[in-house]
């Protein structure tokens, strides 16, 4: 049986890859198209341009990892159904269990890959692409959340700012509140904070600091007033898509990091953290459910079995938006978003995987 095992495992890999060798180039060529005018309106560097297809071939190819894969399983193994070599495998007393193995060992084999890209060569890639992005192709429009910044810095200190301009370094109707012990020691107000870049200081306009009293409260003002905090601008506003572009080590202290201040983003951070691990495992699953469907010769031949892969993987990508969309926009948890596809599928694929076995 090895023999059979190596066939189809080269079979496996070999259609993947080909796959991705397919597809990407396809993306490219759409993407290209679609952003040309922009590049030459702004006089991009070639060089610039080609490290950002190179940033955007990782970053199109890890987050469709599994749904290449599925592809592949179908169109391969519905060859081997149509020439009927699955019916010449099972009835050598090869039970479909045994013949499942090549193809698992090869979804361990990608899924090795798929943890590789997501931990080390996506984040890279997810920086430079949406980096490239927001300077050339998005001009206009910011990377980072800048209304109703509500932050809380540590143990003792929060802060508000209606709006911040990034590009001027200023927030409007700011507040800041000390606390000790639970309780409100003072409170800073002003119509805006500016940040003197070249002084390291904080500029705040109508100034208005209110110490608790016991008895009656102390009120500082002026029309402006220079000082020092202890947050730095950059960590007011993150940017966007800074989850994606972090390590997992970093991205684990990140997420400890905000969820301490109050971050409103702290679902989309953690559905980074959590599909970095929930696509190797849907490798594995769609790989079941790909060999479930198509390893049964059809009257309509490879494009029902298609057909069929394509609709699954419809349904498997609209699970997954629809529900990553409801962490990122509500309290829905992070961790239920990201598992759920697949407790479904997983389902699916055993159910698919015991009829098949019939």
């Amino acid at each position: 049986m090895k023999i059979l095992d190596w066939y189809i495992l080269k079979r496996y890999i070999f259609t993947f890859l080909m796959m991705l060798l397919l597809f990407i180039p396809i993306g490219i060529t759409v993407h290209l198209a679609e952003k040309i005018g922009k590049i030459l309106e702004n006089e991009v560097p070639f060089a610039e341009v080609m490290l950002y297809f190179l940033d955007f071939t990782i970053y199109f190819a890890h987050l469709l990892f599994p749904l290449f894969l599925f592809l592949s399983v179908i169109w391969f193994t519905s060859k081997l159904a149509n020439n009927t070599e699955v019916i010449a495998f099972l009835s050598s007393g090869v039970s479909f269990t045994r013949f499942l193995r090549p193809y698992l060992i090869g979804a361990f084999v990608v899924a090795i890959l798929s943890i590789v890209l997501g931990l080390y060569l996506a984040p890279s890639a997810s920086e430079g692409f949406n980096d490239f992005s927001y300077k050339y192709l998005k001009k206009g429009r910011t990377a980072v959340e800048n209304t109703n910044v509500y932050r809380q810095l540590n143990d003792n200190d929060i802060i508000y700012v209606s709006s911040f301009d990034v590009k001027n370094k200023i927030g409007r109707n700011f507040v800041f509140e000390h606390f000790e012990d639970n309780k409100l020691v003072y409170k800073i107000d002003a119509n805006n904070i500016k940040y003197i870049e070249k002084d390291s200081i904080y500029r705040l306009t109508n100034y208005v600091k209110r110490k608790v009293g016991e008895v009656n409260d102390i009120i500082e003002e002026s029309k402006s007033k220079d000082t020092i905090f202890s947050f730095d601008v950059d960590d007011l506003t993150p940017v966007i898509y800074i989850a994606e572009t972090l390590g997992y080590k970093e991205l684990n202290e990140f997420i400890e990091k905000e969820e301490l201040r109050g971050s409103s983003n702290i679902g989309r951070y953690k559905l980074v953290k959590y599909r970095k691990w929930s696509l190797p495992v849907s490798v594995f699953i769609l790989t079941i459910i790909a060999v479930a469907v198509s390893s049964i010769k059809r009257r309509g031949g490879m494009g029902v079995n298609l057909a069929v892969g394509i609709c699954i993987a419809m349904v498997f990508v609209f699970f997954d938006k629809i529900f990553g969309v409801m962490a990122e926009q509500s309290d829905f948890p992070p961790v239920i978003a990201v598992w759920f596809p697949n407790f479904i599928f997983g389902i699916l694929a055993l159910y698919l995987l015991r009829n098949a076995k019939r």
